[in-house]
């Protein structure tokens, strides 16, 4: 399977950076990142629009799209699991994955996404966020193949 994260900011060398390098670096699937540079000098409604356009024009390729947006379902890893091994099941074997920046994603992006989801209800930095991600697609992969790392109760 392939998985396209895109996602608005750049990524700094640094701890975080060293969290999501170390998760993907694990897994068979193979994760590339699709970098969105911020125009702070445009206005809100104009930055979202061509954020957006962006975020869409790199996961054109990809059958599936998930957005991560404060208005999504909560999903627990399990349930995140099933749904990437149920698409790449079907044979949809390039995902795409939507990171939005400090004012999240547009509509257009919600619209187009086959799912919608949060990680809780606070308020995460979206650079915090690729590694939480990061490590979700790990633990979705460790889930899928019966690998002890995922410890449910």
């Amino acid at each position: 399977m392939k998985i396209i994260i895109a996602c608005v900011g750049r990524q700094k060398s640094g701890p975080v950076k060293d969290i999501c390098d170390d998760y993907l670096r694990r897994l068979p699937w193979k994760v590339t990142w699709q970098e969105i540079t911020e125009d702070s000098r445009l206005s809100l409604s104009k930055r979202m629009a061509r954020e957006s356009e962006e975020i869409l024009a790199r996961t054109t390729a990809c059958r599936r799209l998930i957005a991560l947006d404060e208005r999504g379902r909560d999903l627990d890893s399990e349930a995140l699991a099933a749904q990437l091994g149920a698409w790449r099941d079907q044979g949809d074997s390039q995902i795409g994955i939507a990171i939005g920046g400090a004012d999240g994603l547009a509509d257009s992006v919600r619209d187009r996404a086959d799912e919608t989801i949060r990680f809780g209800r606070v308020t995460w930095p979206h650079m915090l966020m690729r590694a939480m991600l990061a490590e979700q697609l790990y633990r979705a992969h460790t889930i899928l193949t019966g690998h002890p790392y995922h410890r449910a109760g």
